[in-house]
């Protein structure tokens, strides 16, 4: 059986955090609250916002869920518009339990109907009325939201 000795190890000032980096770091603080502050003190547009658009189409739909983890988007007759684990669709069933979560944490019914809604400058949204959540559907990739546009078209 060895023994290892133990070594008491000591800062120095060498292993501190060179000075240039902390410049650095105070540097681009320093340039991130001015352009915060002009930006607010000028009122530039907001960039990276979902521009408002009016709804010209919309459909109200039931995100339900099965036990086996596919959700079928139904129609307010109970027709069944697509199921999430057929053609592409998994989005639906990511969608569907978002909605589920938001509901079962509010403590409000879980098939309930959202509202897809379709807009002028062609982008998508889901609106819970329930919770109040408005999910615009941009950026989820191309197959992810057709999976939704193929409901409204």
């Amino acid at each position: 059986m060895t023994r290892t000795a133990t070594r008491i190890h000591n800062s120095t000032a060498e292993e501190m955090v060179p000075r240039g980096l902390v410049v650095a770091m105070f540097a681009l603080m320093l340039a991130s609250l001015t352009l915060v502050t002009v930006s607010r003190l000028t009122d530039a547009p907001h960039a990276g916002v979902v521009p408002v658009s009016p709804v010209v189409r919309s459909l109200d739909i039931a995100l339900i869920g099965d036990r086996s983890g596919a959700y079928a988007a139904e129609a307010a007759d109970g027709t069944v518009l697509a199921m999430s684990d057929r053609d592409k669709a998994g989005f639906i069933g990511v969608m569907g339990r978002v909605v589920e979560r938001k509901r079962v944490t509010a403590g409000l019914p879980v098939a309930d109907p959202v509202t897809l809604q379709l807009h002028e400058n062609g982008t998508l949204s889901i609106v819970d009325p329930s919770t109040g959540m408005d999910i615009a559907l941009i950026g989820y990739g191309d197959d992810n939201v057709a999976a939704f546009a193929r409901l409204i078209d």
